[in-house]
């Protein structure tokens, strides 16, 4: 680190849990940040001001009205912008020290493999199962850790899967694919806006433990958030040994 970033990331550095070694890991680190709506805003918003050295934001949606209300990486004069070139050019501007690579395709297949391969760390910050599951099977198959969350109406969500450890569950272990769950969206049922706050800002801390090496992330537990009464739940979720995505046959 040189004397600005020494300055920059001092009251990390400060803490003896971080200090300068792990504030070089996140230097270091690269993380995925699959989707630069109301929670990859949040959460792309701290991985950049923290000081994570690079960053994959991936969105293949433009910036519309209805975002802003709690999408804040955006702007209303980018109403119609890619959201990946719109959110690369707010991290830039909280942290011009460090890079943002706007992916404005679709992550699926190819893409998305080589998408996670290049990461240490992904955020899923979707807002479709499709999605995350594949993110999942990519993690997985490639051994990256992931800090899933979701938010809608009043109710958050987020849980860590970590694949390089034998006793951490996976997505599909929580919400199996072949599971009938209801697809629900903010677009047709609404979402309190400072809800996506708290839930993205809390995948970047997770993400940051992972990717700084302090701390102890929530692997194997999911934390569900009642914004209308501010209660927190933590469920244990127990790795599935018959999972079709990370179980090993006997």
């Amino acid at each position: 680190m040189n004397d600005e970033q020494l300055l920059r990331y001092s009251r990390h550095i400060l803490l003896d849990e971080i200090g300068i070694d792990a504030q070089q890991r996140l230097l270091d680190t690269c993380a995925l940040v699959v989707g630069a709506g109301g929670l990859g805003s949040p959460a792309g918003l701290y991985l950049a001001a923290a000081g994570v050295g690079r960053i994959l934001l991936a969105d293949h949606d433009t910036v519309d009205l209805t975002n802003l209300q709690r999408q804040i990486l955006h702007r209303q004069d980018r109403v119609g912008e890619p959201k990946a070139d719109s959110g690369r050019r707010t991290m830039l501007e909280i942290n011009p020290g460090i890079e943002v690579e706007a992916l404005t395709r679709r992550l699926e297949g190819d893409a998305l493999l080589e998408a996670v391969a290049r990461a240490d760390v992904v955020l899923d910050c979707c807002d479709n199962f499709a999605t995350r599951h594949a993110v999942n099977r990519a993690c997985v198959a490639l051994r990256r850790p992931l800090v899933s969350g979701a938010a809608i109406r009043f109710d958050g969500q987020i849980a860590v899967f970590d694949p390089r450890r034998a006793d951490s569950p996976c997505y599909h272990c929580l919400f199996p694919e072949a599971q009938d769950v209801e697809q629900v969206r903010c677009a047709t049922m609404g979402v309190f806006a400072p809800l996506t706050g708290i839930v993205g800002t809390t995948q970047a801390a997770e993400a940051l433990k992972l990717a700084g090496g302090f701390g102890t992330p929530a692997v194997g537990r999911l934390l569900l958030l009642d914004a209308r009464s501010m209660h927190w739940h933590d469920v244990s979720v127990p790795r599935d040994p018959g999972c079709a995505v990370c179980g090993h046959p006997a």
